[in-house]
């Protein structure tokens, strides 16, 4: 069952997924913004943020390299908005992570602009693999050990969501 849901946001189409630890708002955000931390469970970035760009390499993905990511808004521990940066409109991923805490328990609203030709079936799959990473991550605080056997088996799922017809994949 998927956890992702269509949502528009500022006039753009956003794919939403929202996850809740049983942890402080503090250990999820070092989870998403510290580099040994992220590596745990996506991938590790270098660089400057202070400079509002910073490289993020992928770790668990077999085509996608190192890539530019700029910083558009950065408020520790509550919110972090980035976007890559790409020649084709298509392939800039705008992100939007947002945390909030109650009573010890944070929860984390991670959204991404949909683009044109952007392909919610692959892209819905991709997230809730990569959530669930995440989680397992911030429960063990080791690297996770979610594998990706039967995340695109939630294509049809994420079709229907989004209103792609037989499947339809943008």
């Amino acid at each position: 069952m998927i956890t992702g849901r269509p949502e528009t946001r500022d006039g753009q189409d956003h794919l939403v997924l929202t996850r809740t630890f049983q942890a402080p708002v503090e250990d999820v955000w070092a989870a998403i913004t510290e580099p040994e931390r992220l590596g745990r469970w996506f991938g590790v970035w270098s660089g400057d943020p202070a400079t509002g760009q910073v490289q993020v390499r992928w770790d668990y993905e077999d085509d996608v390299a190192e890539e530019t990511y700029v910083i558009e808004v950065c408020e520790a521990p509550h919110r972090l908005r980035l976007h890559n940066l790409s020649e084709k409109p298509a392939d800039v991923w705008t992100l939007d992570l947002r945390l909030s805490e109650v009573e010890g328990r944070t929860v984390l609203d991670f959204a991404q602009v949909m683009s044109d030709g952007l392909p919610v079936t692959e892209v819905g799959p991709g997230w809730e693999y990569y959530l669930d990473r995440l989680a397992d991550s911030v429960r063990t605080g080791e690297v996770s050990q979610v594998g990706w056997d039967g995340y695109l088996d939630l294509a049809p799922e994420y079709a229907e969501a989004f209103g792609k017809a037989g499947g339809q994949s943008s």
